[in-house]
């Protein structure tokens, strides 16, 4: 018996890199699980429902159970479709892992209006319209007397929490509006029986090897890993902690996870570093004085 056994999940962007290596952990663990892949580029262009389908073979030659789906995950009847697939084909859905995302990098100054909505509508987007559904189905089996146990792991990033990266503004931005979408998620759901939390992970994918300087220092990591060694960017060690976070016995919610090779660090967000008053109305030149 797995840790996952019995337990349905939906894990977004599953075709390739961290989100696959997620889906082969989960079936190893015994979910059954819905692989969504639109099968486009780094970008967010074209589709193909090749890396989704491959997943889904290799779970299914392993002797676990998967199917595939390709449905736009920016699109909020494709997310209900993704939901709805999960529960015709499993009978339930416990599990929402919102991975997929594409880069659009630029600076501010020459970033276009589609660079910008192209990013924020895969990432942020995307992973409020899987919860969006999946919450209300939730909510229904609550209300019906059948309290769920249901996980959401969401993916923010270091670009949006703590290591600012100049040229992804839209996907720094995407990426917070995720980690405060979490918190506001958790809140919401518990009384409904649902735990959610975000990983920001960093790891060799085709996504990281596209950024400039992070992708070199991955690659040349790659090649000095001897075989049989301990590889700290493998996107396969991202996803223990994922599958953690989304068995039943976890108690945790509403927290944020950095991740990489070995380490797992709790994130903090926003919080009070000074605090300057006054008991009048304010005036300029005295918040120049006494304002850090």
């Amino acid at each position: 018996m797995g840790a996952l056994a019995g337990r349905v999940a939906v894990i977004t962007g599953a075709g390739r890199g961290i989100g696959r290596e997620h889906a082969l952990l989960f079936a190893r663990e015994g979910a059954a699980v819905v692989v969504n892949d639109l099968g486009g580029s780094n970008s967010g262009e074209g589709a193909d429902v090749g890396p989704a389908q491959e997943v889904v073979d290799e779970i299914v030659a392993a002797g676990g159970r998967a199917v595939a789906n390709t449905d736009n995950v920016a699109d909020w009847q494709g997310a209900k479709n993704l939901v709805d697939q999960a529960i015709s084909e499993f009978g339930r859905l416990d599990i929402v892992v919102n991975n997929a995302g594409i880069l659009r990098d630029a600076f501010i100054a020459g970033m276009d209006e589609a660079q910008w909505d192209a990013v924020v509508a895969v990432h942020l987007k995307g992973h409020a319209a899987v919860l969006r559904h999946a919450a209300a189905y939730w909510k229904d089996q609550s209300k019906a007397g059948n309290q769920p146990n249901a996980a959401v792991i969401n993916t923010a990033s270091a670009s949006g929490t703590t290591v600012p990266n100049a040229g992804q503004a839209n996907y720094g931005a995407a990426k917070a509006g995720i980690a405060a979408l979490t918190l506001v998620a958790a809140d919401e759901l518990a009384r409904y029986g649902v735990r959610v939390n975000a990983i920001a992970p960093i790891a060799r994918t085709r996504l990281t090897l596209a950024t400039p300087g992070m992708g070199a220092m991955m690659a040349a990591e790659a090649d000095a890993v001897e075989e049989g060694g301990f590889d700290a960017f493998s996107p396969a060690n991202i996803s223990p902690l994922v599958a953690y976070l989304a068995t039943e016995k976890c108690p945790i919610t509403g927290k944020v996870f950095a991740v990489q090779g070995g380490a797992i660090s709790e994130l903090a967000g926003w919080h009070d570093v000074k605090t300057i008053e006054t008991d009048a109305a304010w005036d300029v030149d005295d918040i120049a004085a006494r304002l850090p």
